[in-house]
């Protein structure tokens, strides 16, 4: 039997690679008080191994890293530890297992899982949906409507025999410019 490092990955009999606690904490920046409180009250439980009774290392996988990591950033932006548990019971009672593979938003108060660009689903509100607006999306729609539309240019020369008194006021530089060439 060989033994294992205290830090850094460990590669079970299966081939998988977790991390110890220890590591996960480095990893993620928390403390291992954190850590535990969050392993016992089943808000981020290890993946690979749970803590089995005295002696016995939980092991992460690195999914379970990328979770805690987002766990430790909705409380760094102010969302309360409570609202964090509620949402990923929220996920885990829709059947969502692999909550590494979702995109959460907030806006400091509550939990939004992103769907889509289109869609979001307030996740403290019993899932009652709200709709977001995707910018880069809005702007390839526009892209492609304008492709089969007439414009036209946005600062012309002033017209020959136009007055001056009816350009637009925006353009009345041009309209000087015109003027003085003229003149």
């Amino acid at each position: 039997m060989h033994e294992q490092p205290l830090e850094g990955p460990l590669v079970g009999e299966d081939g998988s690679v977790g991390y110890r606690g220890v590591t996960a904490c480095q990893a993620v920046g928390i403390s291992y008080r954190q850590l535990d409180y969050w392993a016992r009250t089943t808000l981020v439980v290890p993946s690979i191994r749970d803590a089995s009774g005295s002696g016995t290392q939980r092991l992460y996988s690195f999914r379970d890293l990328v979770v805690l990591k987002v766990v430790k950033r909705l409380l760094d932006a102010g969302v309360s530890l409570q609202n964090i548990r509620r949402a990923i019971e929220t996920l885990r009672s829709r059947g969502v297992e692999d909550l590494a593979g979702i995109t959460l938003i907030s806006d400091g108060t509550t939990v939004y899982e992103c769907r889509s660009p289109e869609e979001v689903v307030d996740l403290l509100q019993g899932g009652q949906g709200v709709f977001g607006i995707a910018i880069g999306g809005a702007f390839k729609e526009i892209q492609g409507s304008l492709s089969h539309l007439p414009a036209e240019p946005a600062a012309g020369p002033t017209p020959v025999g136009v007055p001056a008194a009816e350009t637009p006021a925006g353009d009345e530089l041009a309209a000087r410019r015109a003027r003085r060439r003229a003149g």
